[in-house]
């Protein structure tokens, strides 16, 4: 049974030959994993033989980053950025992770819907270059892989996430009692923006996608960061539109949100939403075994293994029997691809990440 196979039957709720795999490393982890294994991160996905893989999508134009993007330090909402290096194993290898932190937050004085809808940094879908897309989708499907989009970790399907970049962390949440209507203008611009951007992505994918990916965190470790009420309120729309884009080109949508987000997910079924990610275990009221026995019949799951604890603290041997009991509460009756609840980080050892994988394979066979 080849990767495609294998993962359609299982999202059909169905019993494959195994458990589909699918791969979350940040670039420090992708970095350590080609520096001591000496085989690159594609080697490295074909050895472990990860079924879903993910194509890069469009790139900008040439010359937008000029016109349109002020800054050396500025992404595609206007917010300006710094680069950051966080070292790791100070007496190892000297590992690191690198992300682009927030600067400043480009509307936080603003005062009117007027001056959302004038902001003079609103991305256009005419910025990208989408020629590449199914070259880069074919290639994937060629080795009979399953064709996966996300964006990257600046750039996904979302709308809260971009609204904290722009309005503030906390000016945007605040926003959502005491200025609604300012809130509304910059949702409804992102979700514009993605909405075409997402469009034009499956348009040229010419149905060689099979997995596309949304991403917006709406829960924290203890429980949602805003209401239930609230999300119907300001992001179920938004949500079901993204999703509703997807199914009108055939394919599968995935959603990643971090933390507890229990109380939203009979939404995320009523908005038709086919695989929840990333199923964070030490999250409260994530236990795969209550999502899977609640929520299972309905909807499938990717990721449940502990990036936080079990994979940066623990033994090969904690490693693999958290993998055994993850694939005793999520595999049955298949509805499961196996991940990281995040992005493995550059602090994990590749002995636990070898670990990891051998216990994919060990415990996934049904």
């Amino acid at each position: 049974m080849d990767s495609r196979e294998r993962t359609f039957i299982s999202l059909n709720h169905q019993v494959p030959d195994r458990v589909p795999i699918d791969c979350w490393f940040s670039p420090g982890m992708k970095r350590k994993i080609e520096k001591e294994s000496h085989i690159t991160y594609e080697e490295f996905l074909d050895k472990n033989d990860v079924d879903l893989r993910y194509i890069k999508g469009p790139k900008l134009k040439d010359g937008i980053d000029q016109q349109f993007i002020e800054k050396p330090d500025m992404d595609i909402w206007g917010v300006s950025r710094s680069e950051i290096n966080i070292r790791l194993d100070y007496n190892k290898d000297g590992n690191y992770e690198n992300y682009r932190e927030v600067l400043s937050n480009p509307m936080m004085s603003f005062e009117s819907p007027s001056e959302v809808y004038s902001y003079n940094h609103w991305p256009s879908a005419d910025w990208f270059d989408y020629s590449e897309i199914e070259e880069q989708c074919r290639k994937i499907r060629d080795k009979k892989r399953v064709v996966v989009f996300i964006g990257d970790r600046l750039n996904r399907m979302a709308q809260l996430k971009p609204a904290m970049y722009l309005r503030g962390y906390a000016q945007i949440l605040m926003d959502l009692i005491i200025n609604p209507e300012i809130a509304e203008a910059i949702f409804k611009q992102i979700s514009s923006f993605y909405m075409e951007y997402g469009r034009r992505i499956l348009e040229a994918a010419r149905g060689k996608i099979d997995i596309f990916c949304t991403g917006d965190d709406f829960g924290s470790q203890n429980g949602l960061l805003i209401s239930s009420s609230l999300w119907n309120t300001f992001f179920k729309k938004g949500f079901k539109d993204y999703i509703d884009l997807g199914k009108s080109y055939d394919v599968r949508v995935m959603h990643h949100t971090c933390g507890s987000v229990h109380a939203l997910i009979p939404e995320f079924i009523k908005c038709k939403l086919d695989i929840l990610q990333s199923i964070q275990p030490e999250a409260d009221n994530m236990h795969p075994g209550i999502l899977k026995k609640e929520f299972g019949d309905n909807l499938s799951f990717q990721g449940g293994i502990s990036i936080q604890t079990v994979l940066p603290r623990g033994s090969a041997e904690d490693v693999r029997q958290h993998v055994k009991a993850t694939f005793q509460s999520l595999a049955p009756d298949g509805g499961y691809i196996a991940c990281t609840s995040h992005n493995i980080q550059a602090d994990t050892s590749v002995s636990n990440v070898e670990a990891l994988f051998r216990a994919y394979h060990e415990f996934g066979k049904y």
